[in-house]
């Protein structure tokens, strides 16, 4: 068998399934999902939990954290820059 024939006996083997999945599907009908209200709940409630979580923490200027400029040099000692660092 050719290749052509592999690949003519191929399109008509899934023309032939697509026809008869679309001879038997039924007809859509609009009805609401259901779950609609229960990933607002829960976009609302992440928004909520992440806000405390948000304001419940430090600023970088207390405790821990210390934010300064630090000059950047490359491997050969010249200098690059200033960048910005938090410890």
């Amino acid at each position: 068998m050719s290749i052509k024939t592999k690949i003519a006996a191929a399109a008509l083997a899934a023309l032939t399934i697509t026809a008869s999945v679309a001879s038997t599907t039924s007809s859509a009908e609009a009805k609401p999902l259901g779950w609609g209200w229960g990933v607002g709940a829960g976009i609302a409630t992440a928004a909520i939990v992440g806000t405390a979580i948000a304001a419940s923490n430090d600023p970088y200027y207390y405790g821990y954290h210390r934010c300064g400029w630090v000059a950047q040099y490359d491997a050969f000692g010249h200098y690059l820059g200033r960048v910005r660092t938090c410890y």
